[in-house]
């Protein structure tokens, strides 16, 4: 199975969480205004080797989904 990334935005002055599928999705939801930073910029920001970029107005993560394969019913116990 193919790892499922997804963009962590944390907006600062809102203290909000957005999770989104894509950089594209962010912009098609927030403005760069919003984010504090262009899309070209976050392309190029390096968050896919697990990198963090801040701007005066977001905090912006990429991480990988963790799921649970097919039929997986079993609980983990802690």
């Amino acid at each position: 199975m193919r790892p499922i990334k997804v963009i962590h935005v944390h907006l600062i002055g809102k203290r909000k969480d957005l999770y989104f599928g894509s950089i594209a999705a962010v912009f098609h939801h927030l403005t760069p205004e919003q984010v504090g930073c262009g899309y070209d910029y976050l392309r190029r920001a390096g968050l896919s080797g697990g990198g963090t970029v801040v701007t005066k107005r977001a905090i912006i993560k990429q991480s990988t989904l963790l799921t649970a394969p097919r039929g997986a019913n079993d609980c983990v116990d802690d």
